[in-house]
């Protein structure tokens, strides 16, 4: 670990940071690697605007019921924020993405006041009651370590993907630094703070591949990173046939035996539940990843018609495939429908975001 993590390991040390000192000492250096293509960055951010824009329109469903409404989901629904056209319109998991992004690409840096400004200062769809508790406790004066709630939510972890734009080719700490503080901001909790920094890694592994790893290099990486975070903690799962453990282990147990015993991806889900709750959106997304790997439009079709809280897991599975394959990955028909929605009827603001960050992260 180089000196980059100092001022976390002082907050963690002060009980500001909801994370143990040791796993930020534990926190290897990003291995310097040559930039990526910016077509691969390209289709992880639109990826994750994908991925959320088919699911929003039946968030929260059972796949029961959603199927039974609507067979299967392929293309953007109708959606009511846009005179019930079929287009993709963004929730909050695109919006406080980008926003992120924005602020990166302005400041060529992570500044968690500007970033908690800027989630203030947008009319977002869908907000979750972490994000709306943390924004609250930002516009009443609070400091940003402060205002993160102790929430294992997922909505942290729909929104990190940009956290990597400004360190596209690695080296040093300053990746790890920034996944924490950006996820701190709202959920200053172990479990989310040991997941994002495992599904980053995981992001900048897709960006440099040739190809996708074998699933059981999937589990066993994202377990070696999460565990540092949560040795001790349990969180309670609601499906009782799961491990009442934190997600190293559920990734370890729930995961690898659905994976080794063939389980329907449907009957798996079914026995951990695909809530927006790190217990059971991890496993979800680990599973989708492994099931899908080289099929990414199924990757994310799986996931908007299968889960619950599909349109966050659809949008982080939607980032990771569109790290590993590019833009290319997308059918032309999901790229050309979104709006771009990012406040209201900005249309193409989103779009403008991505070619803003080319501009400065892309050469």
């Amino acid at each position: 670990m180089d000196d980059t993590l100092q001022d976390l390991i002082a907050l963690a040390e002060a009980g500001r940071l909801r994370a143990s000192p040791a796993a930020l000492r534990s926190l290897e250096p990003v291995p310097a690697r040559p930039r990526p293509a910016w077509d691969r960055v390209e289709g992880m951010l639109l990826g994750l605007a994908i991925g959320d824009a088919l699911g929003n329109t039946t968030e929260g469903r059972l796949p029961h019921v959603r199927r039974a409404e609507h067979g299967e989901i392929r293309d953007y629904l109708p959606n009511r924020h846009a005179d019930d056209r079929r287009v993709g319109v963004p929730s909050d998991d695109t919006q406080l993405a980008y926003r992120l992004l924005e602020s990166l690409t302005d400041h060529g840096k992570l500044k968690p006041q500007d970033v908690l400004d800027r989630f203030a200062g947008t009319q977002v769809t869908g907000i979750g009651g972490t994000v709306h508790a943390a924004i609250k406790a930002w516009k009443g004066g609070g400091a940003w370590p402060e205002c993160g709630q102790p929430s294992a939510g997922s909505g942290a972890l729909t929104r990190i993907a940009p956290v990597l734009v400004p360190h596209l080719t690695g080296g040093g700490s300053g990746l790890w630094r920034d996944t924490l503080v950006a996820t701190a901001v709202t959920h200053n909790d172990p479990m989310a703070l040991g997941v994002n920094v495992a599904f980053v890694d995981l992001l900048f592994t897709l960006l440099h591949a040739d190809g996708p790893p074998e699933p059981s290099w999937i589990l066993n990486r994202w377990s070696a990173v999460v565990k540092a975070f949560e040795p001790d903690l349990v969180y309670a799962p609601r499906g009782a046939a799961c491990v009442q453990a934190p997600t190293w282990r559920a990734a370890q147990v729930d995961v690898r035996r659905a994976i080794e015993g063939g389980l329907p991806t449907l009957t798996a889900l079914g026995r951990w539940h695909s809530g927006a709750y790190l217990l059971e959106t991890v496993p979800t997304v680990l599973l989708l990843l492994a099931r899908y790997a080289d099929d990414p439009e199924e990757a994310v079709i799986r996931a908007v018609n299968d889960t619950k809280d599909n349109d966050s897991i659809a949008a982080i599975v939607g980032a990771a495939m569109g790290a590993l394959y590019g833009s290319k990955a997308w059918p032309a028909r999901w790229v050309k429908g979104l709006t771009g929605r990012l406040d209201g009827e900005d249309d193409g603001a989103m779009q403008a975001v991505i070619t803003q960050a080319k501009a400065r992260f892309g050469a």
